[in-house]
């Protein structure tokens, strides 16, 4: 009996001491760079300042390895395409490799433009409200990740940046102009990505799974679709991820990435053909062929964001450094590489040790995913910021991959749905006396393929007519009759938690760095 008292009591104390590991890690790596910092750059004027934004950064970047990287790898996950282990091994690698490759040399000071720094009066306000920035935008993602919503981090640095902005220099150092489009994002990233993928899924349905033979179908139409994809992935990675590398334009970039894609398709178009010769003839047997396009598409989706998201945890940092160095408010930063090294393991750090939370949220928590659903998501990713960018439009890379998972969810309730609507109108057709017709009728529905499943519902819909001739039903009783083929397959809860997140991202930042402000201010005053 006292055996398994002891073994209850283990198993009780096991998260707790899970919970001090990952603390302690964390809490090892920003003693890390406090005394890296201390020693390296003791001797610039205001180095406690310094150490003390070094410290911020570090712990803002564990927080966007914790929440933001759950959109390339979340996906990949809930599919089982990757495992947990897997996708964090693949997601650290390529989003360290991607913030140290082409992260970049400069940065701008001021993300987004959002407020002028030619209002702010002295350096040390300047260095006073990055700090309240960084700090407000960490500490709100440390709590959307504590309550398993993905946020945009961008939004959280705009929302510091603007809060502390204003607090510094007043309501007219604000661009209000930039910060609409910002608030217009939150609407057109989920729904642009929403669309896409629920476009892509449907495709799918229609080319591949509805056919009759579902596997010469899939050996001539996924190859078009990985090709597609690496079109996308291709000229995704040269127009963002490699940019501060190499400054290619769109056009340019668009026709590399398309004779990348005419490569890739001739190279898979014979290893498709020979895996689809080892499967039976099923919905279930196709989704192994997307299994390698995702590996591929996780990996190039965090390099690209590693490459871009990493100034969100450095670009404060680098503009506090830049400004204690050289006494002035310069609108572009150079970042050091012991700054861009805080970014990369930061992120590395975060997303080990927190951000298996998230990608489950986004992979399994708001509507089930498989291997085709999730190679739609990353499509969306990749082909919504493309399109977002060439149109001007500040999209958040967040909002699209969950607003693209959001995408797939309603477009299953609404095909289930409307299948739930032709099988009951299938048995309303038919009376009790046709019992083994109506089975069998059901059982060759099932098979159909989309085609014949249309000609069908129109013999139904006809037989139907005619039996239900002269009957009338009140609006009351037609919403009761669609509610009851209503098939909830995107988690309400989830929805509703995530869409709140996102709305109160910018003001809760803006109004925690105001308030961070003023205290540093307030300390540091004489």
């Amino acid at each position: 009996m006292e055996l398994e008292n002891m073994q209850d009591i283990e198993k009780a104390t096991k998260h707790g001491r899970d919970g001090l590991f990952r603390l302690g890690i964390g809490v090892l790596f920003i003693v890390g760079i406090l005394l890296y910092v201390s020693v390296v750059n003791g001797s610039l004027p205001n180095s406690t300042i310094l150490v003390v934004a070094a410290v911020i950064g570090g712990y803002m970047a564990m927080n966007i390895g914790a929440n933001d990287v759950a959109n390339n790898v979340g996906p990949a996950v809930g599919s089982k395409a990757l495992t947990l282990g897997g996708a964090i091994v693949i997601a650290a690698i390529f989003e360290a490799s991607g913030a140290l490759v082409a992260g970049g040399d400069v940065v701008s000071t001021i993300k987004k433009g959002i407020i002028d720094p030619g209002l702010i009066a002295d350096p040390d306000t300047f260095i006073w409200l990055m700090l309240a920035a960084i700090l407000a935008g960490s500490i709100w993602l440390n709590i959307a990740t504590a309550l398993g919503a993905p946020v945009s981090t961008t939004h959280s640095i705009v929302g510091g940046v603007l809060g502390a902005g204003i607090a510094a220099g007043g309501w007219q150092i604000a661009n209000w102009e930039t910060m609409g489009k910002i608030a217009a994002s939150w609407v057109i990233s989920p729904v642009l990505g929403g669309i896409i993928a629920a476009f892509f899924l449907y495709s799918i349905k229609r080319t591949i799974t509805y056919k009759d033979d579902i596997i010469e179908a899939a050996s001539k139409v996924v190859p078009v679709l990985v090709s597609i994809m690496a079109w996308a992935f291709s000229t995704y990675l040269i127009v963002k991820g490699i940019k501060k590398l190499i400054k290619i334009d769109f056009p340019l970039a668009a026709l590399i990435g398309l004779g990348i894609a005419v490569g890739i398709y001739f190279l898979v178009k014979p290893m498709i053909k020979k895996a689809t010769l080892k499967l039976d003839n099923s919905k279930e047997s196709v989704n192994q062929l997307f299994t390698i396009p995702l590996i591929f598409a996780a990996a190039l989706l965090s390099f690209a964001h590693g490459a871009n998201d990493v100034a969100n945890a450095v670009g404060p940092l680098a503009a506090i450094y830049d400004s204690i160095a050289h006494g002035v408010i310069s609108k572009k930063a150079e970042i050091p590489l012991w700054i861009m090294m805080i970014g990369a393991i930061g992120i590395a750090i975060g997303l080990a040790l927190y951000g298996p939370k998230l990608i489950k949220t986004v992979g399994s928590e708001i509507t089930e995913l498989n291997q085709i659903r999730a190679f739609t998501v990353a499509m969306a990713a990749s082909i919504t910021v493309i399109v977002a960018s060439q149109l001007g439009l500040p999209v958040s890379s967040t909002h699209i991959a969950v607003g693209a998972v959001f995408g797939v969810g309603f477009l299953r309730e609404y095909i289930k749905s409307n299948y739930a609507k032709m099988e009951q109108e299938i048995i309303d057709a038919h009376d009790e006396s046709e019992k083994e017709q109506l089975e069998a009728f059901l059982e060759e529905f099932k098979k159909a393929s989309f085609k014949q499943k249309t000609k069908m519902m129109e013999q139904i819909k006809d037989k139907k007519r005619r039996i239900e001739e002269g009957l009338d039903f009140s609006k009351k009783e037609r919403r009761k009759i669609k509610k009851a083929y209503q098939k909830e397959l995107v988690k309400r809860s989830a929805f509703g938690k995530i869409i709140a997140a996102w709305l109160i991202t910018v003001p809760v930042s803006a109004i925690m760095a105001a308030m961070i402000f003023f205290m540093i201010r307030g300390f540091l005053l004489p």
